[in-house]
């Protein structure tokens, strides 16, 4: 069964690609997961594809920024977006999808519109559970994963358990589920009052970890079992998702040092 781990670029933008793959590769990722912005122009597309290649590194793509509150215009942004990037080579997608406040039938447009892409280039598109996005709670995601059958998650579950204010012990049969449908997952831990812990190498953070470790575990064991390789993305992030000591802007650890240490823990557990 083939593992491979992906750095993500969110905390290293004031890197050049150069620098940013060098030491992706130095670390020992397989590739590394990036945000590309509506903004974005071919230019910066052909630096990070050829320096990507240059380091041998995999690359998935992120979507994260279509905020329009209009739903009209919100669909007209992301499937604009879809057109954009389906034709750049990648691992797969990784969608941060819709509102919130948008209903179950208009989510479920921009879900079905990622499909079709995804149908026509043979690139699988996989949806964040992430707040602010339409499963951006277990209960509510859980609706989606009912209606639409070939809905694939990338599961971020540390929003859920910031959001559900618990570890989710009364929702086990659609964390269950969630993981069924699982095809990408960020490696963040997150506790009952917030989607990150501020070291997860520290003793007093240990019971969150061990709780994420059991859903990633269960993950792994069903890709095992259906022979699929599995992708995965350590992603604690930045300020201010990483706590910094107070009247300082100083980070209370390392972003990077982080996300190689998750890395390793889940290469040496998953090997």
């Amino acid at each position: 069964m083939k593992i491979d781990f992906f750095c993500p670029r969110w905390g290293s933008e004031d890197l050049s690609w150069e620098a940013f793959c060098q030491n992706v590769s130095s670390a020992g990722y397989d590739g590394f997961e990036v945000g590309i912005a509506q903004t974005t122009i071919d230019a910066e597309f052909q630096e990070i594809w050829n320096t990507a290649e240059k380091y041998k590194l995999q690359i998935i793509i992120q979507h994260y920024d279509t905020y329009e509150a209009n739903f009209e215009k919100h669909y007209d942004l992301y499937c604009a977006w879809l057109e954009k990037i389906k034709a750049l080579p990648c691992v797969k997608i990784n969608s941060q999808t819709g509102k919130d406040f948008f209903s179950l039938a208009q989510n479920s447009s921009l879900i079905e519109a990622a499909l079709k892409v995804s149908h026509q280039t043979g690139t699988q598109i996989v949806h964040e559970t992430h707040r602010n996005k339409f499963s951006f709670a277990a209960h509510v995601t859980k609706q989606y994963l009912e209606k639409i059958p070939d809905l694939t998650l990338t599961l971020d579950i540390s929003h859920w358990v910031c959001v559900s204010e618990s570890y989710l012990e009364d929702q086990q049969k659609t964390v269950q589920l969630a993981i069924d449908r699982t095809g990408h997952f960020h490696a963040r831990v997150g506790y009952p009052c917030g989607p990150q812990v501020p070291d997860p190498r520290v003793q007093e953070w240990q019971h969150a970890v061990n709780v994420h470790l059991n859903w990633w575990d269960k993950i792994v064991e069903r890709k095992k079992k259906e022979q699929c390789a599995i992708t995965i993305t350590p992603e604690f992030g930045p300020y201010p998702y990483m706590v910094h000591i107070p009247g300082t802007s100083t980070p209370i650890c390392n972003q990077w040092d982080v996300n190689v240490y998750m890395m390793e823990l889940l290469r040496k557990r998953y090997s």
